[in-house]
């Protein structure tokens, strides 16, 4: 078989690409459905074709513009946003009355603007939704973002994320069927299933650039990629026949498969990469660039932020919008019960104004969006996601409009300070209990220091900056380790203490200039006790002496899950 060109992996990566939940939901109730008795293939439900269970006919998805008539949000010309099968969505919903189209006694309607859901589970390209004007608006994960936008300005257009409508917490993991694979680590000579280019992909590849694992020992993990057709169906079904050793999945198939597998366990997953993966709202900037249009998505986003307030106090009434709006959800209901769908809202936060302040950095942090947006844009290059690899880096401030929500925040102070304050508490007592278990994943940082010396040098500073923090921050819920780590040239009982100082010097770095808490952290000194590589063996993992011994005098630090 030929190896895709990067210009192919793109545009698979475009068509099988859905954040915490999309594509691959569909195709996971393929198998239920195609063997019922007089039930057509969940295939047929996605394309619009044939009937519902229930002998109804399908109408088509959306494939082109309307007629429409007067201004945008008016009746004649409703805000057209596209969306897939996904419960972080319900909102949204719930917002326009338990419907696609704004009801009449909607949060929407009562605002005076008309809001159209479009269903679109192929996923098709922003620029093909833009240009072809089948909506304003339509879904995109964070990540997912940054592979496409530089594709967007290739095709003539551009886009802005207006809002942060959830955050995955959970709803996305790397898992094992084997009680032995318990850290990322464990996962070095391993096979793991998964779909290419999609959030978890880059969660799992994050990890993986971010573990202890020698070189040799990353390339040793074996992704065996899945075909998009078979969605996180195939990948659920890979772990299940015990075809692969681990899977990187997300919701629905994420829960089922820790139901369904013997001894499955989460080996690292968004309940501890609490600020990894966002889905947002990207919204056609020739439709945001006009002034008369400003109120227009103003008062979206404010709806939005609304649903999410009803939905978060019931519920239930979540749920029936999903189950009265989308034939997915509806299959999903009958198979498993309405009580697993609302299981499925543990696993996510429907993001409030709160939320958007406290992850677009609008309070005084960091801004979580704007990171994680970088990141990808650099991941995704590296593994080739991109159409075109050329396409210059997009600034991620470019990416976001932050005009809503910032008017918003002017009228709620109360949402501004409650974003400014820390998002989880940690205790002394609470870090003991998580750091009896294993780190889900240890990164080695080379801080450096002067021979024989504790003290911080500011080169040793930029990189704790650079390297450190930002996978504390990735982690937002988790505890850590933080060690001092020597090769074994020298005196043990030195190597031992200066190790800790070393460690001590560190989590005071974080503690005063990063305003982190101690009790967070856990301080170790291992001395030479702890080497990432064979000093007696250096080519077993085709390194250096040298390189070998600088491996092992990292500092590390271990993420602990909650």
């Amino acid at each position: 078989m030929a190896t895709p060109t990067p210009l192919a992996k793109g545009i698979l990566a475009i068509i099988i690409v859905a954040g915490a939940g999309s594509l691959a939901w569909n195709l996971a109730l393929k198998d239920w459905w195609a063997s019922r008795d007089g039930k057509p293939p969940l295939e047929q439900v996605v394309n619009g074709s044939g009937t519902t269970p229930a002998g109804k006919p399908l109408a088509k998805a959306a494939g082109k513009a309307e007629k429409v008539s007067g201004e945008l949000g008016s009746a004649g010309n409703p805000l057209k946003v596209s969306i897939v099968s996904f419960h972080g969505y319900a909102p949204a919903l719930v917002a326009n009355g338990n419907s696609l189209k704004t009801q009449a006694d909607s949060v929407y309607a009562a605002k005076g603007v008309n809001v159209e859901f479009v269903i679109q589970d192929d996923i098709p390209t922003l620029s093909t939704i833009f240009e072809s004007g089948t909506a304003h608006c339509a879904w995109r994960t964070s990540d997912f973002w940054a592979q496409e936008q530089p594709n967007l300005r290739n095709a003539g257009h551009d886009g802005r994320a207006v809002v942060i409508v959830d955050n995955t917490q959970g709803g996305d993991a790397v898992i094992s069927r084997d009680p032995a694979v318990r850290t990322i680590e464990d996962l070095a000579g391993r096979s793991v299933a998964l779909l290419q280019y999609t959030p978890s992909h880059g969660m799992l590849i994050d990890a993986i650039e971010n573990s202890s694992m020698t070189a040799k020992k990353k390339a040793s993990v074996k992704m065996v990629f899945i075909n998009a057709e078979e969605g996180t169906a195939g990948v659920r079904a890979a772990l299940e026949s015990g075809n692969v050793d681990a899977a990187a999945l997300w919701d629905p198939d994420l829960s089922l498969a820790l139901r369904n597998v013997k001894n499955s366990q989460t080996v690292y997953s968004t309940k501890t990469a609490t600020n990894l993966i966002f889905d947002v709202m990207v919204c056609d900037s020739r439709a945001l660039n006009k002034p008369e249009n400003e109120p227009v998505f103003q008062k979206f986003v404010e709806g939005w932020m609304e649903g999410v307030t009803l939905s978060r106090a019931n519920p239930d009434k979540a749920v029936e919008a999903l189950v009265k709006t989308e034939e997915f959800f509806k299959l999903l209901a009958e198979k498993e019960g309405r009580p697993f769908i609302k299981s499925l809202f543990d696993n996510l936060v429907w993001t409030g104004l709160e939320d958007n302040a406290r992850i677009l950095g609008l309070a005084g942090g960091t801004n979580h969006y704007e990171r994680v947006y970088r990141r990808f844009d650099e991941i995704y290059r590296k593994a080739g996601a991109l159409a075109n690899p050329k396409s210059p880096v997009i600034p991620p401030q470019d990416s976001f409009d932050y005009r809503f929500i910032k008017k918003m925040l002017a009228k709620n102070t109360a949402a501004s300070a409650a974003a400014a304050k820390p998002q989880y508490v940690f205790t002394e007592t609470a870090q003991k209990e998580a750091v009896q278990q294993k780190a889900q994943v240890t990164k080695p940082v080379m801080v450096g220091f002067l021979s024989g010396k504790a003290e911080l040098t500011k080169k040793a500073q930029k990189v704790i900056d650079e390297e450190m923090v930002p996978f504390i921050e990735n982690n937002g819920s988790a505890y850590f380790e933080i060690s001092g780590n020597t090769d074994a040239v020298g005196s043990h009982e030195m190597n031992v203490r200066l190790s800790y100082a070393r460690a001590q010097a560190v989590v005071k770095y974080l503690a005063e200039q990063w305003e982190l808490p101690t009790a967070r952290f856990k301080i170790v000194g291992n001395g030479p006790d702890r080497p990432l590589c064979n000093e007696a063996n250096p080519a077993g993992e085709s390194m250096s002496l040298e390189d070998c011994r600088a491996l092992n005098r990292t500092t590390r630090i271990g993420v602990f899950a909650r």
